[in-house]
C-alpha cells in the first residue's frame, strides 16, 4: 500500500471538509467535519453510531461525491456470512472451465498407473481450479483490489452476526484480506471505510479499537433549519422554521420511532406540494403519517400536535370515545364532575334507566334457594336442621332400578 503525501489527500483543513459536503448538499457541523478529515489523514474506518435518520449513510455517499471515489456498499444483515462480505468461488464457471478441459485431463492422468497418481497428478493443477479468475467478490474484496481509490460503506453493522465482526478485523486493520487458496490481497489505495451503527446491539471493542469514533445524533435546530433549506423543498422560510420546531417537539414525545430528518424535508415537501404556506394543526393531522409510522406514534402525535402548533390552544378533552366525566364506563358514584367543564353525560352501566344488575343478583342470592334442585335436600328437612330436628347431612336415596339405569343394567343390548 502506498504512502500519501499531502498532495494526494483530499482536504487541506476542516472548513474545506465543510465546504466540500455543503457543495454535495450535505450539512456538517464542526464535530462531524474534524472527525471526516481525520479520517482522509489517518486513513483509518470511520464508525458512526446513532438513531436511524440522522445522516450516517447519506455521509458517506456524500464523501464519496465530494472526493470523486468509487462508491461501495456492503448492507448488513442477520445470518449474513463471510462469502457475501468478502468473496465466493463461482463454482459453475469451475465446472464448465472443467468439462471443457476434460480431454487434456484425460491426457494428464491416461499414464497414472493407480488412482493415488492420478489424484496427485489433478491436485498439482489446483492453480487452475482455484485462481483469481473464478472468484466471485463481494463488496469488502472489491474495496481492497480496487485499482481506483473507493469509499466504502458497511452499513447497519450492528444487524449482524458478531462472526461477521471477526470477518471485519483484518481487513479494517491492515486493508488486507487473506484467501487460503490463493495468498493474501493488499489495498494498493487505502479505501475510506464508514461503518454505521443504529446501537440495536453492542458492538465488540475489538471492533471499535480500530476505528475512529462518533456518535452522531439529531442536529440542533438551527442546523435542521439549514438542512432543510438546502434541499430546496418549496415550503416558506417562516413554515419550514415553525416546521422543524414541531418535529423536535414529536422527537421529545416517547414514540416507538422518533422522526428522521429525511422524513422533516419529506415533510416539507409534502406540505410545499400542498400549496401551504402556514402551518394549522388540521393540516399536520392529516400528513403527520409522513414522519410517524407506527399507529400509536400517530396517536400521541395527534394530541401533541394542537399545542406544538400553538402553545396557547385550548384542547377539548371530550370527544375521544371514552368518556372524560370520570365515568369511564365503571362509574365513581361521587357526583363530582372533577374539574371537567359540562358536557355529554357518558353511558354508565348503573344510572337510573333500568334495574340496578348488582342489586337484583344480590337479592337472588338467599339461603335455600338451591333447596330440591339436583338432588338438594328440600325446604322443608332444612327447616328441621335450623330447628335441630335432623342432621345437618342428609343421605341420598338411590333406588336399585335407578342404579341399574346408571351402570347399563336395565337393558341388555339387542344383538
Amino acid at each position: 500500500m502506498s504512502t500519501p503525501t499531502d498532495a494526494t489527500y483530499p482536504f487541506g483543513s476542516v472548513d474545506e471538509v465543510v465546504d466540500a459536503l455543503a457543495a454535495q448538499g450535505y450539512i456538517a457541523d464542526r464535530r462531524l467535519a474534524t472527525t471526516v478529515f481525520l479520517l482522509t489523514r489517518l486513513e483509518k474506518p470511520l464508525l458512526l453510531e446513532g438513531p436511524a435518520g440522522v445522516g450516517k449513510t447519506e455521509l458517506a455517499k456524500m464523501l464519496a461525491a465530494a472526493t470523486g471515489r468509487r462508491f461501495l456498499r456492503l448492507q448488513c444483515y442477520e445470518g449474513q456470512d463471510e462469502t457475501k462480505a468478502l468473496y465466493e468461488w463461482d463454482y459453475g464457471k469451475q465446472l464448465l472451465y472443467t468439462q471443457m478441459l476434460r480431454e487434456k485431463i484425460a491426457e494428464i492422468v491416461q499414464d497414472a498407473p493407480d488412482i493415488a497418481t492420478s489424484v496427485e497428478r489433478i491436485a498439482s493443477q489446483d492453480s487452475v481450479f482455484f485462481s483469481e479468475e473464478f472468484l466471485a467478490e463481494r463488496p469488502l474484496m472489491q474495496a481492497i483490489r480496487s485499482d481506483e481509490p473507493v469509499v466504502l460503506l458497511i452499513d447497519e453493522v450492528d444487524r449482524a452476526d458478531e462472526a461477521l465482526e471477526a470477518v471485519l478485523l483484518e481487513t479494517l486493520g491492515e486493508f488486507q484480506i487473506s484467501v487460503p487458496e490463493v495468498g493474501t490481497f493488499v489495498a494498493e489505495n487505502a479505501p475510506y471505510v464508514i461503518l454505521t451503527s443504529n446501537n440495536t446491539r453492542d458492538l465488540a471493542a475489538a471492533l471499535k479499537r480500530r476505528c475512529l469514533h462518533l456518535f452522531l445524533d439529531y442536529p440542533s435546530a438551527e442546523r435542521e433549519l439549514e438542512i432543510v433549506r438546502s434541499k430546496d423543498t418549496g415550503l416558506p422560510e417562516a413554515a419550514a422554521r415553525e416546521l422543524v420546531e414541531v418535529v423536535r417537539g414529536l422527537r421529545e414525545l416517547e414514540l416507538r420511532k422518533a422522526p428522521s430528518i429525511s422524513e422533516t424535508i419529506d415533510w416539507a415537501r409534502t406540505l410545499a406540494v400542498l400549496g401551504v404556506d402556514e402551518l394549522s394543526s388540521a393540516i399536520l393531522s392529516d400528513t403527520v403519517s409522513v414522519v410517524v409510522k407506527y399507529d400509536k406514534d400517530v396517536t400521541k402525535a395527534l394530541g401533541a400536535l394542537p399545542k406544538l402548533v400553538d402553545p396557547n390552544a385550548e384542547i377539548d378533552d371530550h370527544g375521544h370515545g371514552h368518556g372524560h366525566g370520570h365515568g369511564h364506563g365503571h362509574g365513581h358514584g361521587d357526583g363530582h364532575d372533577n374539574g371537567h367543564s359540562p358536557g355529554p353525560v357518558p353511558v354508565d352501566d348503573d344510572a337510573d334507566d333500568g334495574p340496578d344488575g348488582r342489586a337484583v343478583r344480590a337479592a337472588k342470592d338467599q339461603e335455600g334457594r338451591h333447596a330440591g334442585v339436583y338432588g338438594a335436600p328440600g325446604r322443608e328437612y332444612q327447616e328441621k336442621v335450623k330447628s335441630g330436628d335432623a342432621p345437618a347431612s342428609q343421605p341420598r336415596k338411590i333406588s336399585s332400578s335407578q342404579g341399574n339405569r346408571s351402570f347399563g343394567l336395565g337393558k341388555k343390548r339387542a344383538l
